[in-house]
């Protein structure tokens, strides 16, 4: 583990007990909801995810010879969009569940590697831009993961991050009841893995907020910082430049 990672994950109150344990957890959901993951995705979000994830492409605006990292890219879905001739696309993720099923599904353009997070398969200052959606809250260690996105990017890189994030106070009551109540109903119906959705629900109350992710992002190093709100603050769309 890097120094700033190192002192990152005491910032934010992480022990190396709690990130195996955690670990374990994160990889047994995932295998466990891969196959129906997406169509929950658009069950829990009404579609609107798909939405989001087209400002997010539209944002990067991935250029030709580019090397363009999906970290925890699961099935490949965002990836795709990326994919053009002449540019090198790849999805890392720790999940061999959700990269197959991607592979199943015939993705096209993108390449698939085994890794996390924490310990990027990948050289030093070596990729042009990085993005990560719905999968920074399930790092075992959100510090050194931002460690690790700042250290694989090349000087001028840029780092996109989607995520859920802390809606206006106007509709929080209701997207409470929609997350707490209704998703993990879901889940056990859809997925037939309701103890995984309660898991996904906790990991989207506990994420930082957006002025707390951008501190997180600032503190990693990467300068630039700023979040663009989506849907009422339900999700934010967080950059940063190395």
């Amino acid at each position: 583990m890097s120094d700033k990672g190192e002192q990152l994950s005491q910032t934010f109150g992480y022990s190396r007990v709690d990130e195996q344990e955690r670990e374990k957890k994160i990889r047994a959901v995932f295998q466990a909801v891969a196959p129906r993951y997406d169509l929950m995705n658009d069950m829990m979000s009404f579609g609107i995810h798909r939405l989001w994830k087209r400002r997010l492409v539209k944002m990067v605006n991935p250029q030709s010879a580019e090397l363009i990292v999906d970290l925890a890219g699961g099935t490949g879905d965002i990836a795709e969009k990326m994919a053009a001739e002449g540019r090198t696309v790849v999805v890392i993720d720790p999940s061999e569940a959700m990269m197959a099923e991607g592979k199943r599904r015939g993705i096209r353009g993108v390449e698939f590697r085994v890794g996390t997070g924490e310990s990027i398969p990948l050289p030093d200052s070596s990729v042009d831009r990085l993005t990560i959606s719905f999968g920074i809250r399930n790092m075992t260690n959100m510090g050194q993961a931002l460690s690790e996105i700042n250290r694989v990017l090349k000087p001028g890189g840029k780092m996109y991050c989607l995520e859920f994030s802390r809606p206006h106070w106007l509709i929080k009551p209701f997207y409470d009841l929609h997350s707490f109540y209704l998703i993990p109903r879901l889940g056990a119906w859809v997925a037939k893995a309701p103890i995984a959705y309660n898991y996904l629900v906790e990991s989207i109350r506990r994420f930082p907020d957006q002025e707390e992710m951008k501190r997180m992002m600032e503190q990693a190093g990467f300068t630039n910082v700023s979040y663009r709100n989506l849907t009422f603050g339900i999700a934010a769309i967080h950059t940063g430049e190395k």
